[in-house]
């Protein structure tokens, strides 16, 4: 019986993340470097990861909106304007999206590969 069990919650989280997964595809355009350079100046450009991130280096001309705090900061971002959202690594900025369109965003885009696969400029806190 408790087999069957942890085989069913096996089951659910597999079908859970692959709907998660074809989700966030239907609804997030990922570009590459060069398309995601060629929009952002006309879009919002929001680093979702936590401040410390921030601080250590973030793209020139982006906010931080932490993915934490994003549900209570929605106010700060226009649904009339293209979104392009980026990460460390590309899971936050997708977790992002999905809560973006659940509120109504539309346009939502991520860098591919996240930051860390970010050749351009970039800003410090000093």
């Amino acid at each position: 019986m408790e087999l069957w069990i942890l085989i069913g919650a096996i089951v659910f989280l597999i079908a859970f993340g692959i709907f998660r997964f074809m989700k966030a595809r239907k609804i997030l355009t990922t570009l590459t470097e060069d398309e995601f350079r060629q929009g952002y100046r006309k879009a919002q450009l929001i680093d979702v990861r936590e401040p410390k991130e921030y601080d250590g280096g973030h793209i020139l001309g982006a906010r931080n909106i932490p993915l934490s705090q994003m549900r209570n900061r929605l106010v700060e971002i226009r649904k009339d304007k293209p979104v392009y959202l980026y990460c460390q690594s590309g899971a936050r900025s997708t977790r992002a999206a999905l809560m973006l369109n659940k509120k109504g965003y539309q346009n939502l885009n991520q860098l591919q590969g996240g930051f860390k696969k970010w050749n351009g400029k970039i800003k410090t806190k000093n």
